[in-house]
Parts: structure tokens; C-alpha cells; sequence
């Protein structure tokens, strides 16, 4: 209730991406990463679903629009002595795919959640690996330091380079659909979807932008719902691992506070389905988080007419795929166990014609049985 809050509400601030800085990063971009296609969703929704196949950039994720951005930006003299970052995986292929490019060093200190896909893509890419626990990771963001890491830091969310990059995307939708209604983009650390709202403001278009959060991990959600940057005390790691952080970076708030029209929630077994439905009924590989888009899309929350879904990466193995499949599996089992030992207690105690079989055994052999 209102009435249980503080009577001093936070006041946010409005943060803006740099006046010019998308459309230089367009410039760009291209340099290293495609014009992704936008196609229909060849599926009955609650509206007209449209997909923003991210997944088909050469390191099957977004995240190259903005780390090459960052890196290309990056005064020379920093970028020569190397640069590093913080990633579940998608950002360190698009800062080590940057690097290479530029002739420099990187390091990654990537998430112990990560799948051994992104990191097996990162070696190639030349970026060298160091796994620590999240908690650890998610510290580094925050300090912009670690002693493992030397070089330049680039921040695979929060800084308006990496920003400006990812909001090439958005402009790419405007174009290929300029009746576009709302837009979902998943939510880890937001620089995908405040990217993409960034871009339809700067446009001046009247399009609604939605973040997308799994149930798990949604403090954009929850920092919606008390009106400041907030913690999520309940975060629990599951597959769906390109989204869904611990925390709102203060930052990040003050953009997506006034960016984004909110976020949805998807439950593990929605984002679990509308990666069955883009696989099945468009031929599209889709992460986790990719997915988590999709889901939301399908949830109705967007609204109607025309919604476009980031599928944001596609960096999933067979393993990633039987982990959600697996997923699905146990907590259908979970939810069916109450149903199975009320079966078992009713066989217990009633015969099949449902009569209670204390009953039956007293017709049988009388009150007197057993000393009554």
C-alpha cells in the first residue's frame, strides 16, 4: 500500500543519451556488425509480433553494436594497453571481437554462470578468460576495478558509448517498421532497451519500450514499483543467464526511469515456451534472454498492434537446451508431487468406490474388532 512507504518519495533523476552520439555510433557500427532482418512471428499472439533477430550478428548477440562502439571511442592511448570486461558472456565476445580488430590485449572476468559456448567463442576471439563467482562479477561493475584486470575498462552496460551503440538497433527498427507500436528488449543491465528508447526519443516517435526481466532476477521491476534504483533480495541464478541482475545501477535508472513504459515479468516456463515457439515456427535459435522478449511479447503486457521482441542472442548449445528442457521436466515433477501423495493417501484410505475404508472394515468385522 502507498500509505506503508516512506512519505519522502526518491526523486529520479533524468539522465539522456549525448545529442549526436547514436547517430555517430551508426556511422559505425557496421564495421563490424549487420543490419539484422525484422520478420514476423509466424505465431497466433496477442498481437502482431514482430522478431529483431539480433542472434544473426556475428557473435550471435547485440552486444557487438555497443563494444565496438566503446572500444573505437576509447582514447588511443588507453586502448593500446589493452581492455577488459565484466559478462555472462555476450559482452566479452563483442569487446574481444573489438579488440582484435583494434590490434590490442583483452581480458574478460566473466560470470561462473556462463556457458561454456561463450566462452569457448571468447578464446577464438583471442580475449583471455577468468571465471569467478557472480557475486564477484557483479562487485567489478560496480567498482569499475578488479586485481585480475589491466587496461582500459569497458563497461558492457552502463557508459553512453556502449549505449549509442546498442541503439543502432533501434534505429534499424524505426526504419524497417515506422508504425511500430512498443518495442521489448530484455534487461540485465539495461543497456539494450534505455539503447533502443534512447533511439525511438531521439526520434521523436510515440513508441512504448518495454523491459523484459525473468522471474528470478527483477529489480527493474521491483525499482519500478518503489521508484528508485533497487536491490533484488529474491535474485536466484537459472538458465535463462544473459538477463536479469542482482541490482539497477543508479545510472541506469536515471535513464530507464523516464525511457522505459516498465517491465515485464516473465515466468522461467514462459521464456522456456516462446523459445519453443521462435524455434519451432521461424526457424530462430534463441537464448534465454532473447527469449525472455518474446515471452513478454506474448504475455499481452505490450499492448496491441504492431510489438516488436529483441531476440538478443542465440548463444546456446545443446547443453543450454537441455538445461531449460531439464528445467521443465523437475518442476513439473515438483508441482506434481502434491497431487501424487494425495492420490496415494486416497488409496489408502478409500476403497475405488470412494467409501472410506475404515468404514468397510467396520461393516466387515464389527465395532468389537480390536477390543472396541
Amino acid at each position: 500500500m502507498a500509505s506503508q512507504l516512506a512519505s519522502v518519495e526518491p526523486v529520479s533523476r533524468q539522465r539522456n543519451i549525448p545529442a549526436g552520439m547514436i547517430d555517430d555510433a551508426r556511422k559505425h557500427v557496421y564495421e563490424t556488425a549487420i543490419r539484422t532482418p525484422l520478420v514476423r512471428l509466424n505465431y497466433d499472439g496477442p498481437s502482431e509480433i514482430y522478431l529483431k533477430l539480433e542472434c544473426l550478428q556475428p557473435i550471435g548477440a547485440f552486444k557487438i553494436r555497443g563494444a565496438y562502439n566503446a572500444v573505437r571511442l576509447l582514447p588511443e592511448e588507453q586502448r593500446r594497453q589493452g581492455v577488459w570486461t565484466v559478462s555472462a558472456g555476450n559482452a566479452a565476445q563483442g569487446v574481444a571481437m573489438a579488440a582484435r580488430k583494434a590490434g590490442v590485449p583483452c581480458k574478460v572476468l566473466v560470470m561462473d554462470t556462463a556457458p561454456a559456448a561463450k566462452l569457448d567463442s571468447v578464446r577464438r576471439l583471442g580475449g583471455v578468460v577468468v571465471q569467478v563467482p557472480f557475486d564477484e562479477c557483479w562487485k567489478a561493475l560496480g567498482d569499475r576495478a578488479h586485481p585480475a584486470m589491466t587496461g582500459a575498462f569497458v563497461h558492457p552496460f552502463e557508459d553512453d558509448e556502449f549505449i549509442a551503440g546498442n541503439a543502432s538497433a533501434g534505429l534499424e527498427i524505426l526504419e524497417d517498421l515506422p508504425d511500430v507500436d512498443a518495442i521489448v528488449a530484455s534487461f540485465g543491465g539495461g543497456g539494450l532497451s534505455c539503447g533502443i528508447a534512447a533511439a525511438v526519443k531521439e526520434r521523436g516517435k510515440n513508441v512504448k519500450v518495454f523491459a523484459a526481466e525473468p522471474e528470478t532476477a527483477a529489480p527493474l521491476a521491483l525499482s519500478f514499483a518503489k521508484g528508485s534504483a533497487q536491490k533484488f533480495t529474491d535474485w536466484k541464478v537459472s538458465w535463462v543467464d544473459g538477463c536479469g541482475g542482482k541490482s539497477v545501477f543508479p545510472r541506469m535508472w536515471d535513464l530507464a526511469n523516464h525511457l522505459l513504459a516498465g517491465s515485464i515479468v516473465c515466468t522461467l516456463e514462459e521464456v522456456r515456451q516462446a523459445m519453443r515457439i521462435v524455434a519451432e515456427r521461424n526457424h530462430v535459435i534463441s537464448e534465454g534472454a532473447g527469449a525472455c522478449a518474446v515471452a513478454a511479447g506474448l504475455s499481452g503486457k505490450c499492448g496491441s498492434g504492431k510489438v516488436v521482441c529483441v531476440v538478443s542472442g542465440g548463444n546456446i548449445g545443446p547443453v543450454g537446451l537441455h538445461t531449460a528442457d531439464e528445467w521443465s521436466r523437475r518442476e513439473a515433477v515438483r508441482m506434481s508431487k502434491p497431487i501424487i501423495e494425495r492420490a496415494r493417501l486416497e488409496r489408502l484410505t478409500h476403497n475405488h468406490f470412494g467409501i472410506p475404508n475404515e468404514k468397510l472394515r467396520r461393516a466387515a468385522f464389527g465395532a468389537t474388532d480390536h477390543g472396541q
